[in-house]
Formats: C-alpha cells, sequence, structure tokens
C-alpha cells in the first residue's frame, strides 16, 4: 500500500530514494567532515555570483548553501506571456554556486507548504544517488539538507528530477543552475599558467513551451500544475516557443545588459540543462574556452562559437579590448532573434583605432 508521500512522489523513484538512504553509512565520516571549517554563503540571483576566492585558502572547507522552491508566475516577454515557472531561489536559472575541488558542498533546500508539488536536486557534480536526488525528494513543508564532496574541477548543470515525465517537465518549467567547481589552485591557461578574472557572470539559457489557445495566443493557468498536460504535448512536439537567457527575453539586454571596461578579463559561464545551444559573442572571442566545462583539461583558444552539450555548462573567457555595445547570442540565430536567446555587454573605454577603424564613410558609389 502506497504512503501520502510514496503517492506524491511516484513509487519507484520513492524506492529508489529508500535504496540510496540504506546505503549510507549512518555518519560521516570524521575523517573527511568532522573538524572542517564551515562557511556559509547566500546565494546570489544571475548573472551575478557571490564573492569567493579564484585560489582557494588553506585546505578544504564545508561551504553551507540554503535555497528555497518557488513556484511562480513570470512574464517570458514583452506580449506578457506567462511561463508558470518552478525556480530555485525565485531565479531562473538557479543560482550559480562556487566552491573548490576538495571541498563539501552543503545545501538545504526547502520546499515551502504554499508549493503544490514535489521537488528535489539532481548535481551533475555530485557522485551517487542520482546526483543528490534520491536524498532530497521532498513535498511541499518539508526540508531535507544534502553534502557532497566536489571531487571534480569545473562547471556542472544542477536540475530538478523528480521522476519520470516529471523530469523535463520541472527543467523546462526553469528549475535548473550550475555549480563551479574550482582547481585550488585556480584556474590555468592551455600551457598551465596561472589566469584571472576580474568579473564573473552566468548566464543560463532555458527552453520554454508555452501552450496556445484555439486561437494560436499563449495560454495562462492558475498554478504550476494546471498546466501538465498541455505542456507536455507541446514540448513532445520538440518545437521550444521561447529560448531565453537568464528567464526571459531581454533579461540582459537595456538597463540590465551586463558591465566591463576595457582591458578586464570577463569569465561567462553558460548553461542549458535540456538543448544543445552555441554561444558566440559578436565583437569579441573565447579567448580561452572550456567548452566541456571541465578545468582538468586545457582550455581551447581564440574560439568565434562554442558548444554546450545539454545537460552540461561551459565557460569563456574573454579580455574586452574595445568599448561599445556585444551582443551574446546563441549562434542559432533564428532563436537568438526570433525566440529571445540574446544578451548585452556594454564596455567602458577607449576605442582602438588599431584594431579597427572605418577608413572612409558611407557615400554614394562613385561612378
Amino acid at each position: 500500500m502506497l504512503t501520502r508521500r510514496e503517492a506524491l512522489i511516484g513509487s519507484v523513484f520513492a524506492a529508489a530514494t529508500v535504496a540510496a538512504v540504506s546505503a549510507l553509512p549512518a555518519t560521516a565520516s570524521p575523517k573527511e567532515v568532522a573538524g572542517l571549517p564551515r562557511e556559509k554563503v547566500k546565494p546570489v540571483a544571475p548573472p551575478f555570483v557571490h564573492a569567493h576566492d579564484q585560489v582557494a585558502r588553506g585546505g578544504p572547507k564545508v561551504v553551507e548553501f540554503t535555497m528555497t522552491i518557488e513556484e511562480k508566475p513570470i512574464v517570458i516577454d514583452a506580449d506578457g506571456t506567462q511561463l508558470n515557472a518552478m525556480t530555485y531561489n525565485g531565479s531562473i536559472p538557479g543560482p550559480l554556486m562556487v566552491v573548490h575541488e576538495g571541498d563539501y558542498l552543503e545545501l538545504t533546500l526547502i520546499n515551502p507548504d504554499t508549493n503544490t508539488l514535489a521537488h528535489n536536486i539532481d548535481f551533475h557534480a555530485a557522485t551517487g544517488a542520482l546526483g543528490g536526488g534520491a536524498l532530497t525528494l521532498i513535498n511541499p513543508g518539508e526540508q531535507t539538507t544534502l553534502r557532497f564532496k566536489a571531487t571534480r574541477p569545473g562547471t556542472f548543470v544542477y536540475h530538478c528530477a523528480p521522476g519520470g515525465p516529471m523530469i523535463p517537465w520541472h527543467v523546462v518549467s526553469g528549475m535548473s543552475g550550475t555549480v563551479m567547481v574550482l582547481p585550488r589552485d585556480g584556474l590555468k591557461d592551455d600551457k598551465g599558467k596561472p589566469i584571472h578574472y576580474d568579473r564573473i557572470y552566468y548566464i543560463g539559457e532555458n527552453d520554454f513551451y508555452i501552450p496556445r489557445d484555439e486561437s494560436g495566443k499563449f495560454k495562462k493557468y492558475e498554478s504550476a500544475g494546471d498546466n501538465y498536460d498541455d505542456t507536455v504535448k507541446v514540448m513532445r512536439g520538440l518545437i521550444p516557443t521561447h529560448v531565453v537567457f537568464n528567464g526571459k527575453a531581454g533579461s540582459l539586454t537595456g538597463e540590465n545588459a551586463m558591465k566591463a571596461k576595457v582591458g578586464e578579463t570577463v569569465l561567462i559561464v553558460h548553461s542549458q540543462a535540456n538543448r544543445d545551444t552555441r554561444p558566440h559573442l559578436i565583437g569579441g572571442h573565447g579567448d580561452y574556452v572550456w567548452e566541456q566545462g571541465k578545468f582538468a583539461n586545457p582550455p581551447a583558444k581564440d574560439l568565434e562559437t562554442w558548444f554546450i552539450r545539454g545537460g552540461s555548462a561551459g565557460s569563456a573567457l574573454y579580455r574586452f579590448r574595445q568599448p561599445g555595445v556585444y551582443a551574446y547570442v546563441n549562434h542559432n540565430l533564428i532563436e537568438a532573434v526570433e525566440l529571445g536567446a540574446t544578451a548585452h555587454f556594454t564596455v567602458d573605454g577607449t576605442w582602438d583605432d588599431d584594431l579597427m577603424t572605418q577608413v572612409e564613410a558611407a557615400k554614394p558609389i562613385s561612378s
């Protein structure tokens, strides 16, 4: 006989949860965790990232985060189209969490009783128990705390994975983010020399599937669960209605454009939890690109466009050399221009004519 909890979360996933819990030791190994220093970090909404050391100070520590799941409507374009979003900490994507290799990431995940659905978190950076998904599944009114050791340096997606058909629905409703595990001695170039960044921005790309009514207009729903049947029909067509950065079209343009100065080095972390994408910085390059997101591998150099596999996060480092507005796009230009996957960097500084100059202004064609 199913318990109410199993009915909510699904019997198969509940069985996986029980198996994962029974396989764990009763207590964490004192050699690994006891006595380690602890650091509490308040997550920051993207594109910004919480303060962190690029090179670790001292030995491993336990880095504590708390995130609250929010189910809420979000307007995702200038036409007022509404997504019944599911979010980590209220933002799409969820916050970027930074630790160093060998640290322990400890997350307290809260599912308020004002929500209607069960949620969890699958860390691609973690080892075992479905990335932690089997140990973090919580109903409304519950919370849980998970700790895992960051054993591999790089950028890794996390997302909600409550089991079966709920998985893609929760992900395309906004429930994904990224963990960045820095090497203890910081980033290195292709020759092993240290690299430093002056600024860091996190861009999460999302594909949304909003149902339409008989007249072709996007529909609205009362709560997160009400749109499930209609949304799944759109999802199965594999054609998104929106492809956006950080939760909505235009979220990183105009007054919300990312800022930099000529001569500054910027690290751009880019994730896509569901579909392949191809970031491109118009007017710039990827000086160093960890296309697969893994810092143990040497970065590629001088890329014009890089590839981020669905279900992964990558990063690119660029030193801005000219002032002005740079468009950062998914270089499927249909998705960038028509569906919303465009962001801007506004860069202050002095123009360098040696890098580019207009030799002659536009004029009538000479006969």
